[in-house]
């Protein structure tokens, strides 16, 4: 049974940090204990490190705000341990239909093939994931969280940071070698630096409502442009957990917040979709005005920004949460070799190069996807109406439709830390990729690719199912042994039988999907990073070149 967590209130305590005479050093403070915070010190910590995590609440989420998290953000959850149990709550959905007016515009599937372990999306709302995040966070001993811990005065020092934390029982310093911005779009972090988060802002307003009822609606996304139930404007229908659903009601920039959130006004809208029928009671609402921006620069020294700290985004397209889980996963490998001492500091500046990239890939996106749903001029309204029209007939209509481009993870193809291809490849798992999944057996067992891959480097070598030669063998189970550990993978075709090798993790490709994702055949070799994205590829094996790999995708070359 899942607990309340709505109404769970988590307990401030004094700390021995309190008392001290001298300001306390911690190697890690995350601020902010969102889904971002939580995850980067979730990361941290599995990795070893001491982390502190403060938060100036003792409540999580209230309402189903951040809802859709994507195939590759339930892949990190995976990563990190918790994954399951926010896919067994989550409502699981692929397909999305787009209505204009009162008829179907077109259908699409977002994962039209078979043999990955996750589905496109699912939809949960985000005080389960708050919830969950904290209950895996709360058991690692090397975590320590802190509610009701604001913090209200930032003074960066040579070698890192000092903090003045108010409390209920006063204000107290502490210092780190790292500090991580996870605490918002109103981020008290960056005002405490005097930065400043640019972009801009779009003239339009959408009612969220949280409804909970039952309904017998298909577990897909419902998105109307000017349905005869909302003239002129647009709609979005989820599914959640517990028989929640998510509507979006677009306002209009002239509509008055305040009063578009009172029951007389939210009610009659839902009647208008739902029928004068169907029961239903109100959960959450919520008002909200679209816009993307960033921040210039995600690394200021020893101070580091993600998740909507660092960028903001309009909320159709589900990039938003899930971009910010993608910076955790970025940043927490990369901080652990250099408070590890294994990687100098520099390799941040590529979590700022890669994440700033993605942060502009996903506010492009955004903007378009918000430029076509609300229209700013006749001539614009006119083609976008044209659009949704032949959309049904016309797959070039189709392909203009733009209800919110859902988030998909960004190609990091010019990231410095890849090591370019010397040898012909096809399809998509190039350097800076994230990894792809695909079914495998493992001592007879089914299981999944991605299970045995991520938080170290792992090297990927294909074979035909011959017998590896002992030099080979000896070669790649002796990466382990380096600086910087490097876990050795084997991949034989289905049916093969592959004596295990110590050091060795030993794959069945039960399908032959995963050769043919990576465009594998005997002798290929994929070089992984922590994250799990791509860094190099090669047709065949050679312990220095793959160390020299490492070393670039370090920054210790």
């Amino acid at each position: 049974m899942d607990r309340d967590y709505q109404t769970l209130v988590l307990d401030y305590r004094r700390c021995d940090d309190q008392a001290a005479a001298v300001p306390a050093r911690h190697p890690v403070v995350v601020v902010g204990a969102g889904p971002v915070g939580l995850a980067t010190a979730i990361d941290l910590a599995q990795r070893g490190l001491r982390v502190l995590l403060l938060d100036d609440d003792d409540r999580l989420s209230v309402g189903s705000r951040g809802l859709c998290y994507s195939k590759r953000t339930l892949e990190i959850f995976d990563r990190l341990g918790c994954g399951q149990r926010i896919v067994d709550k989550g409502i699981s959905w692929n397909v999305g239909k787009v209505f204009f007016q009162d008829a179907l515009a077109y259908r699409f599937d977002l994962l039209p093939e078979a043999g990955h372990r996750r589905p496109a999306f699912i939809n949960l709302q985000q005080y389960y994931l708050e919830g969950y995040l904290h209950d895996h966070a709360a058991a690692l001993e090397t975590l320590d969280i802190r509610w009701r811990n604001r913090l209200v005065g930032l003074e960066r020092l040579e070698d890192g940071v000092e903090l003045t934390v108010d409390t209920p029982d006063g204000a107290y310093r502490l210092r780190c070698d790292w500090l991580i911005a996870c605490d918002g779009a109103r981020s008290p972090t960056r005002a405490l630096m005097g930065l400043e988060s640019k972009g801009r802002v779009f003239r339009d307003r959408f009612l969220i409502a949280d409804v909970r009822m039952t309904a017998d609606f298909p577990t897909e996304r419902w998105f109307w442009f000017d349905p005869p139930f909302h003239r002129n404007q647009s709609v979005l229908l989820h599914r959640q957990a517990d028989d929640v659903w998510r509507i979006d009601f677009q306002l209009g920039w002239d509509a008055d917040p305040e009063e578009e959130k009172k029951p007389e006004k939210v009610i009659p809208r839902i009647r208008a979709l739902l029928g004068e029928e169907r029961e239903f009671t109100l959960d959450w609402v919520s008002v909200y005005t679209f816009a993307c921006r960033r921040m210039e620069r995600f690394r200021h020294g020893r101070v580091i920004f993600a998740g909507d700290s660092a960028h903001g985004v309009s909320p159709f397209g589900a990039r938003g949460a899930n971009s910010g889980i993608q910076d955790a996963d970025n940043l927490a490998w990369k901080l652990a070799l250099v408070l590890e001492g294994k990687a100098p500091d520099r390799l941040l500046d590529s979590y700022a190069s890669e994440r700033e990239f993605a942060a502009d890939e996903n506010i492009l996106n955004s903007t378009r996807s918000t430029d076509f749903i609300t229209p700013k001029s006749p001539v614009s309204r006119t083609f976008r109406d044209a659009v949704l029209s032949l959309a049904g007939d016309c797959a070039f209509a189709r392909r203009l439709v733009n209800s919110g481009r859902l988030s998909v993870p960004s190609v990091l193809a010019d990231s410095p830390l890849n090591t370019p291809d010397g040898d012909a490849f096809a399809g998509p798992m190039v350097p800076g990729a994230p990894a792809a999944d695909a079914p495998v057996r493992r001592g007879g067992a089914a299981d999944w690719f991605l299970a045995h891959v991520g938080q170290q480097f792992t090297a990927v070598f294909f074979t035909g199912g011959e017998p590896l030669a002992a030099e080979t063998a000896s070669a790649l189970a002796g990466l382990a042994a380096g600086p910087i550990p490097v876990r050795a993978v084997l991949v034989v075709p289905a049916g093969a039988t592959a004596a295990a090798a110590p050091g060795l993790t030993v794959l069945e490709d039960a399908e032959g999907l995963l050769a043919l994702r990576y465009d594998a055949r005997p002798g290929t070799v994929h070089l992984l990073r922590p994250d799990q994205h791509v860094c190099a590829r090669w047709r065949s094996f050679d312990a220095g070149r793959l160390r020299a790999a490492v070393a670039t995708a370090t920054c210790t070359a």
